[in-house]
């Protein structure tokens, strides 16, 4: 490691687990304090108390505005400040075998969760910013919003969303040092996928996963698996100053999916 963040202070959503685990774990080895929020009490206290001092877990609902603004505050009073501003915090949504099934219920919660969180991240973590000198803001899409597809919907429209706002929100506070991009995962092997399912016994759950992983490995150009570790790369990129002529970018981590579909070519005869 390289002390990339040493003196920085930075607050991740949904870090207690996966992505923001990552997220979490590499910024704190770079030397950056770390707020991890979350609202898995038991995994992020854990979390915070394996990373030792420069790790602090705050349990919060971030579909709550108010507990996002709360998190900002707290960031400022116990380290000092507020430079990186990572909005990972997401649901995915229930998956149904067709869109004439979805009965849109779980609609209010994804939009709370996935978009209007992040807006209220963006916008506070810039008030302060604004007032010290600048700072870094990166938001958690997906390549779910960046290619259309069938299935989960409304998680589609929401990080679709996502990348429209953070695109917006770079052009705004750019005037004031503020960098704004997102990172728009894909084919990472986190809990994600298997809560999309609806209903399912843990046997029929595993082989749904299995088969939608299987799909995703078909369609992606490079055949390794991409892992939590390639996001916090990325994570750490748009962070520090090596990005500092970069603002208003969606970068997706995926292997190449986004690019294209795989075509398959039969070798040519010798």
């Amino acid at each position: 490691m390289t002390d990339e963040l040493a003196g920085k202070v930075a607050i991740v959503t949904g870090g207690a687990s996966g992505l923001g685990e990552g997220l979490a774990r590499r910024f704190a080895a770079e030397g950056a304090k770390v707020l991890i929020a979350d609202v898995d009490s038991d995994s992020g206290t854990a979390l915070a108390a394996d990373i030792g001092a420069n790790a602090l877990f705050v349990e919060a609902d971030v579909s709550d505005v108010d507990r996002v603004s709360g998190l900002v505050s707290t960031a400022v009073d116990r380290f000092g400040g507020l430079h990186v501003m990572v909005n990972n915090a997401g649901v995915s949504g229930t998956m149904h075998r067709r869109f004439l099934d979805d009965d849109l219920a779980d609609f209010h919660k994804v939009m709370a969760v996935n978009v209007l969180a992040v807006m209220a991240g963006t916008r506070d973590a810039a008030r302060h910013m604004s007032q010290h000198g600048g700072g870094s803001i990166i938001n958690l899409t997906s390549i779910g919003g960046i290619q259309a597809g069938g299935g989960v919907m409304t998680y589609r429209a929401s990080k679709a969303a996502v990348i429209q706002f953070t695109k917006c929100a770079a052009i705004e506070l750019a005037h004031y040092e503020i960098r704004v991009n997102a990172i728009a995962p894909g084919n990472i092997r986190t809990a994600i996928v298997s809560k999309s399912a609806a209903g399912a016994d843990r046997e029929k759950l595993e082989e749904f996963e299995a088969k939608i992983r299987e799909q995703m490995r078909n369609d992606r150009p490079l055949k390794r698996e991409g892992t939590v570790e390639d996001v916090a790369e990325a994570a750490l990129y748009f962070a520090t100053d090596r990005s500092r002529y970069v603002t208003g970018t969606v970068l997706p981590i995926d292997g190449g999916t986004s690019a294209g579909k795989v075509t398959v070519r039969k070798p040519k005869n010798d």
